[in-house]
């Protein structure tokens, strides 16, 4: 498994939504400015992210994106199948390999798989966020202008 840009950059705009939540609704261009993230590719993403449940859209002049459940309730592993990323780790064993007629190596890729797809679904956005690495990055980041007092936002 390969983890693609798409599922890479659905990962670090719901991180930057969820440590945004305390001030509302969360703009596109903002997460797409603070994470060099393309816009058009953010806007993409999220109709797969809202598609899933994770993300709410309000429109509007105050319009943006919020997170549709508490981050506690969104793991790695939801993120990741919304994004259409493939969690399952391809057999090494070739062509011929399947289910009913497995290869030497089917056993170790499909617990592996099993292992991997575990540890993304008890991985919590919340666990993401509230690290001291992720608030570090964010703090230097964050200058987030509400209205037109610029605010420092603090962990």
């Amino acid at each position: 498994m390969k983890l693609t840009t798409k599922g890479r950059y659905a990962v670090t705009a719901m991180m930057d939504l969820a440590l945004h939540a305390r001030i509302g609704r969360v703009s596109l261009a903002d997460i797409a400015e603070r994470q060099n993230i393309s816009l058009a590719y953010l806007e993409q993403l999220f109709r797969s992210l809202r598609k899933a449940g994770l993300v709410n859209a309000v429109r509007g002049a105050k319009g943006g994106y919020m997170l549709a459940r508490e981050d506690k309730n969104i793991s790695l592993a939801d993120i990741l199948i919304a994004s259409d990323e493939e969690i399952n780790m391809a057999c090494g064993g070739g062509s011929g390999c399947s289910d009913s007629q497995p290869c030497l190596t089917h056993n170790l890729w499909s617990q592996l798989s099993a292992e991997f797809f575990e540890f993304l679904n008890n991985k919590k956005l919340s666990d993401l966020v509230r690290s001291r690495d992720v608030q570090t990055m964010a703090t230097q980041q964050d200058i987030t202008v509400i209205g037109d007092i610029p605010i420092q936002l603090n962990p």
